[in-house]
């Protein structure tokens, strides 16, 4: 366009012999200055037609997501022993590293806290939400219940909390480092619990063989560190999950825990649908208003502030 302007303008110059220009004085205006206004809003309307044509557009994507969930109760072990560094940094920190990533895993899941040591405490009920349920999972520590391993408690008071619950698939994940001490009920007892009610028990022990270095006091009364005996009940562990439809597992160091907790969670996936909504906003309207608003100014502009004679 603005080729072809020139030519058009170069081809309109007219000439015309003179023996001296300083008779015709100043002869430029504000007119002869603003010659080129017309042609240059023209220009603009036209790249505004260009943009309309193309029809610019935002886009929002919009997930729903859908799916028959599975009740789900964390019960974990924080007793004292669960501060054995076998694990980085440490076996309580990484158990609730995992058992985090794990509950993200799960966006359709109704998923609960229960944690045990002496006794148990339910940190959380079933819930959908997320960072609710890991700001639990983050600030259980040891010391908060009276010191032993209550294993019988902590499957009670899981079974517990799903005993009312309708979903299709109740499921626990019980997670210790030692042997069953203290309690109020007995882990047998707590079995017969589970299976009555349809709940199925993931088991895992958590440390490695033989012996591991943990927290402890010395003779002194000062805090130090101390190489422990590993005991984990394996036996019971094994019959409490194999009895009530599940399966126990040995994690031994912190990719052997992630390993496993990602092994439940294909095992226990549900069903999920996800439903894109796509929605478009257009914005070549401003373009198009732009556009019709310079073509109307160059229009007046030609034809009645700047009109030519021939």
């Amino acid at each position: 366009m603005i080729g072809w302007y020139i030519r058009k303008n170069s081809s309109r110059q007219g000439a015309m012999v003179v023996s001296d220009i300083r008779s015709f004085g100043d002869m430029r205006s504000w007119k002869n200055e603003l010659r080129h206004l017309p042609f240059i809003l023209r220009l603009f309307a036209v790249l505004c037609l260009i943009v309309v044509l193309a029809r610019p557009q935002t886009r929002n994507d919009e997930q729903l997501i859908s799916g028959e969930g599975v009740d789900i109760i964390l019960c974990m072990d924080v007793s004292g022993s669960m501060l054995a560094q076998d694990f980085k940094p440490n076996r309580l920190e990484a158990m609730k590293q995992v058992a985090a990533e794990f509950v993200d895993k799960r966006p359709t899941d109704r998923i609960g806290l229960v944690i045990f040591a002496g006794e148990s405490f339910t940190a959380s009920p079933i819930t959908m939400d997320r960072n609710s349920l890991k700001a639990q999972i983050y600030s259980a520590q040891t010391g908060f219940l009276a010191d032993g391993t209550a294993i019988g408690d902590g499957l009670a008071s899981s079974v517990e909390r799903l005993k009312e619950s309708k979903a299709k698939s109740r499921v626990v994940i019980l997670l210790t480092d030692g042997e069953d001490q203290g309690g109020l009920i007995d882990p047998s007892t707590a079995k017969e619990i589970a299976k009555s009610v349809g709940v199925k028990v993931y088991t895992i022990g958590m440390s490695t063989d033989g012996f591991a270095i943990a927290p402890a006091q010395t003779g002194s009364g000062r805090a130090g560190l101390q190489r422990q005996k590993v005991n984990i009940d394996e036996g019971l562990l094994r019959e409490i999950a194999e009895e009530t439809g599940g399966r126990y597992f040995r994690a031994r160091d912190n990719n052997g825990l992630q390993r496993i907790y990602s092994e439940i969670d294909k095992l226990e996936k549900s069903p999920v649908e996800i439903m894109v909504l796509k929605r478009f906003s257009e914005k070549y309207f401003p373009f198009g208003l732009a556009a019709a608003a310079l073509l109307a100014l160059e229009m007046t502009l030609r034809y009645l502030v700047l009109r030519k004679f021939p």
